[in-house]
């Protein structure tokens, strides 16, 4: 199979390689994974690091990263009760491209900020 045949696949709805990408396009997703990149973390604490995160936004974030294998719940039977995240290993394998992604962003963001205002102006 070509390369290009299995990169089209991604433009068919029911391809697997294109929910992945839904999953981690949210902005969001891809830095509350990066946060737990440095080791499990409780909620509070992810609302803390995360700027400009609601709870009731990182709550439904880590429930989706949950769902789909990427965050693990872990709760503790203390009281009062406490639950930590962690990335799985199928998150760990995220880690590497968001760190290049991010690398990028950090290089060529004040180039994507100038076309913009180039745009508009």
């Amino acid at each position: 199979m070509s390369d290009f045949a299995r990169v089209g696949d991604v433009f068919l709805a029911d391809c697997p390689a294109r929910l992945a990408v839904e999953i981690i396009a949210d902005k969001w997703s891809v830095v509350v994974l990066y946060a737990l990149s440095r080791g499990p973390r409780r909620h509070g604490e992810l609302v803390e690091l995360i700027g400009g995160i609601s709870k009731k936004m990182l709550t439904q974030t880590l429930r989706r990263l949950t769902d789909h294998g990427l965050v693990n719940r872990h709760p503790y039977a203390e009281v009062p009760p406490r639950v930590e995240y962690a990335l799985t290993d199928l998150g760990e394998t995220l880690i590497e491209p968001i760190a290049n992604l991010t690398r990028w962003a950090e290089d060529n963001g004040a180039a994507v900020l100038e076309a913009v205002d180039a745009h508009e102006g």
